[in-house]
């Protein structure tokens, strides 16, 4: 289709409109805290997006924790960079694997209790801006934490840093207290086709 001068005024008339309700609307946004904000769903791309959360933060200067609750002795992609440019930010591996590689129930509680009270010391810790508890909902979904204890602590929080907590199946209490939720959907995925797990795509 080509267009003529006529369209390109119209659509430009139409931009200048849009822009002046956009700036009515945001005129009307000026609320600024921490935000607690919740990862979850089936989909692929949830601690992925979290850590690119990570990046820009730093990229404003602000200190960043991550507490990585499951993945334990996987090598993977972000645990290689974050040890390997340790003053980017604070990364803290704390799980053992999954329960079915575990396959010791006391030995999960404990692991799982030890990166709580760390991820606690973060979130309390003043010098930090931007708390990642990575794949927590997950420990949450299995019961190895108990999830009133999590929501009371996050209800009580600092309200001056960012909080964002990833894995699927979010507990509800957890998404009612939430700031900001996401659903990551599957839409499609390799696994399913046969494909083993890509290094640098899924870990």
């Amino acid at each position: 289709m080509t267009e003529t001068p006529e369209d390109f005024a119209r659509h430009n008339a139409r931009m200048k409109r849009v822009q002046a309700a956009r700036a009515r609307i945001q005129a009307r946004h000026t609320l600024e805290r921490g935000l607690l904000i919740v990862h979850t769903g089936n989909g692929k791309g949830k601690s992925s997006s979290a850590f690119g959360m990570a990046l820009r933060s730093l990229g404003w200067g602000m200190k960043v924790g991550i507490v990585q609750y499951v993945k334990g002795s996987w090598e993977t992609g972000e645990k290689n960079f974050f040890h390997a440019n340790p003053d980017l930010l604070t990364f803290e591996v704390m799980g053992e694997g999954f329960t079915w590689d575990t396959q010791d129930r006391a030995r999960d509680i404990a692991a799982a209790r030890a990166a709580w009270e760390r991820s606690k010391a973060l979130i309390l810790d003043p010098d930090y801006d931007f708390v990642i508890l990575d794949e927590l909902n997950i420990v949450l979904g299995q019961d190895t934490l108990p999830t009133d204890e999590i929501v009371a602590f996050l209800n009580e929080r600092p309200l001056n840093k960012h909080i964002c907590i990833t894995g699927r199946g979010a507990r509800p209490e957890l998404i009612a207290v939430a700031d900001l939720v996401t659903e990551f959907g599957e839409v499609k995925h390799p696994y399913k086709a046969g494909f083993k797990a890509q290094r640098g795509v899924e870990y």
